[in-house]
C-alpha cells in the first residue's frame, strides 16, 4: 500500500534515474516508477485534503496535481528525457484568489514553494504601483515571525535599479526592483521520510497566505480599492 510520506526507497529511485538518464533504463525499471508515482499519488492526495480545510484549491485530485516526469527536450541542450525530480503544484480557485503551491521531491533537494514566477507586465506595474503608494502592508508581511520562520526573506529576480517610471530614490525601492515574488521553504531528506511530513507542508503553506491574500486584494482592485474582476 502506498503511503503518503517518503523513505530511502523512493530516493534510491530517483538517485538511479539520475546515474541513467535514458529510456531504455527507464523502460525496464518502469515498475519502480510506477510505485514511486503511487506513493506520490498518496501523499499529494493526503496534502489537497489538508489544503482544502483552509484554501479554495482548484486542483480536484492530488494525481492531477502531479508534473509530467518527462522533460519537453525540445529547446534544450540538455536532451536526458527525463526529471530527476518527483514534482506537483496547486492552483488557487477563482480569479480572486492568486499565488500557487508548489511541491518538489529530490534526494538532497526537498522544497516548497510559492508565488508569482512570471507575473503579467500589467500585475507587476499595479503591485509596483501599491508598494510606492504605501509599503507598509507588504514589509509587515514579509518582516513578520512566521514568514521569517519558513522563508527567511522574499526571492525572485531584481533589477539593478528603479523600474521605469519610479523614482529611483523612493524609500520602496528594494521592494519594487523585484520582477518576481517567490517564497521557498527546504526540507530535509529525513523530515521527509516522516509520516507528518504532509501536515509539515501544509503548515508552510498556510503560512504562505497572507502574502498571497495581500497580493490577490492588488490585483483584483485598482488604485482606488474598486474590484475590476
Amino acid at each position: 500500500m502506498a503511503k503518503a510520506y517518503f523513505n530511502k526507497v523512493n530516493f534510491q529511485f530517483l538517485i538511479d534515474l539520475k546515474n541513467n538518464n535514458d529510456r531504455d533504463w527507464f523502460a525496464s525499471n518502469k515498475k519502480r516508477y510506477e510505485q514511486e508515482l503511487q506513493n506520490m499519488i498518496a501523499f499529494a492526495d493526503l496534502l489537497l485534503g489538508k489544503m482544502k480545510e483552509h484554501d479554495n484549491i482548484e486542483t480536484e485530485t492530488g494525481k492531477k496535481s502531479l508534473h509530467r516526469i518527462y522533460r519537453d527536450t525540445r529547446f534544450s541542450k540538455d536532451k536526458t528525457p527525463y526529471k530527476t525530480n518527483l514534482s506537483g503544484s496547486f492552483k488557487r480557485a477563482t480569479k480572486l484568489l492568486r499565488g500557487g503551491y508548489y511541491f518538489h521531491i529530490e534526494p538532497g533537494n526537498v522544497f516548497v514553494g510559492g508565488g508569482f514566477w512570471g507575473p503579467e507586465p500589467a500585475d507587476l506595474k499595479r503591485v509596483r504601483v501599491d508598494i510606492a503608494a504605501d509599503d507598509t502592508e507588504m514589509r509587515a508581511i514579509i518582516n513578520s515571525p512566521s514568514f521569517k520562520k519558513y522563508f527567511g526573506e522574499l526571492k525572485g529576480e531584481q533589477l539593478k535599479t528603479a523600474p521605469k517610471g519610479f523614482d529611483k530614490e523612493h524609500p520602496a525601492v528594494d521592494l519594487l526592483r523585484y520582477k518576481q515574488f517567490l517564497l521557498g521553504h527546504h526540507f530535509t531528506d529525513v523530515e521527509a521520510m516522516q509520516p507528518d511530513f504532509a501536515d509539515k507542508v501544509n503548515e508552510v503553506f498556510k503560512a504562505m497566505r497572507p502574502f498571497f491574500n495581500y497580493m490577490s486584494e492588488v490585483l483584483t482592485t485598482d488604485v482606488n480599492g474598486e474590484l475590476v474582476v
